[in-house]
């Protein structure tokens, strides 16, 4: 999608914290970080989706910024250059999870920068021992990269998978944090 967008986007259940359903204004921001290619957020209020810079995507320039997407294009960026970064006091849209998904993205929001638990112990983090591939299906569908730190959840016998960015991407991340595997 080139250009700016400011459009009315359809949230695909009814937002809880705000009790509405139906469409809210969202800003895409992309940014460009050195060495990682280029970055997109989706905000209005509150962080809608994050995607990691990729170096095929093309930054055209006709954006718009809020001080929300300024703010964390600029963490992302030094979280990239291997400053220990973090995303607590940003608020993510969880409108589309059950309660047992917020649970999840609550303990992997707790997962601390340098550290790394398996899928099953993220379930168990979250309340549920046992539902490792729930875990894995959650992390896989996470749509705030960095802010959700699905890179800092493994398998138990070796790194697992990343999605479609690939596990050559999981390490890069995981050594920005001193993490070797």
């Amino acid at each position: 999608m080139p250009g700016a967008l400011t459009a009315a986007i359809v949230l695909p259940v009814s937002c809880r914290t705000r009790g509405t359903v139906g469409r809210v204004h969202a800003t895409r921001h992309r940014y460009a970080v050195e060495g990682w290619g280029v970055g997109e957020l989706i905000v209005s209020d509150l962080v809608l989706a994050h995607d990691l810079p990729d170096p095929a995507l093309l930054r055209d320039g006709g954006d718009a910024e809020t001080k929300l997407s300024r703010s964390i294009a600029s963490r992302v960026r030094a979280q990239l250059a291997g400053t220990e970064t973090d995303y607590d006091d940003v608020e993510l849209d969880f409108s589309w999870c059950t309660a047992f998904q917020r649970e999840l993205a609550l303990a992997l929001r707790a997962v601390p920068w340098g550290e790394v638990v398996s899928y099953g112990e993220l379930a168990a983090l979250a309340g549920r021992p046992g539902a490792a591939r729930a875990a894995g299906t959650f992390c896989a569908q996470n749509r705030f990269a960095l802010m959700l730190p699905c890179h800092r959840v493994v398998s138990a016998t070796g790194i697992g998978g990343y999605g479609t960015s690939g596990v050559g991407l999981k390490r890069r991340l995981l050594a920005l944090e001193g993490i070797d595997l």
